[in-house]
């Protein structure tokens, strides 16, 4: 039987450039392939900043959303790099 992936949620509200790639990297470190980190930020620089790490990095931005004051992003582990 296949292992469930598991979704961590990672607070980087009221952190600036370069701390939520920072905390997303430290996330992702922690996780195996297939699992997501759900990132929840205030500073909009990482609508650019994040997809930027992903394709970097290669893993796959699955979502942006933006929430009022708050955008949360979904990123998949597809490596160990």
């Amino acid at each position: 039987m296949a292992e469930q992936s598991q979704t961590v949620e990672v607070d980087a509200r009221r952190l600036l450039c370069p701390m939520p790639v920072i905390r997303l990297q430290d996330a992702i470190s922690e996780l195996t392939i297939g699992d997501m980190v759900k990132i929840t930020c205030t500073d909009p620089g990482v609508k650019s900043d994040i997809p930027a790490w992903c394709n970097i990095n290669k893993h796959s931005l699955l979502n942006i959303e933006d929430q009022q004051y708050e955008i949360i992003i979904t990123v998949r582990k597809e490596n160990d790099d």
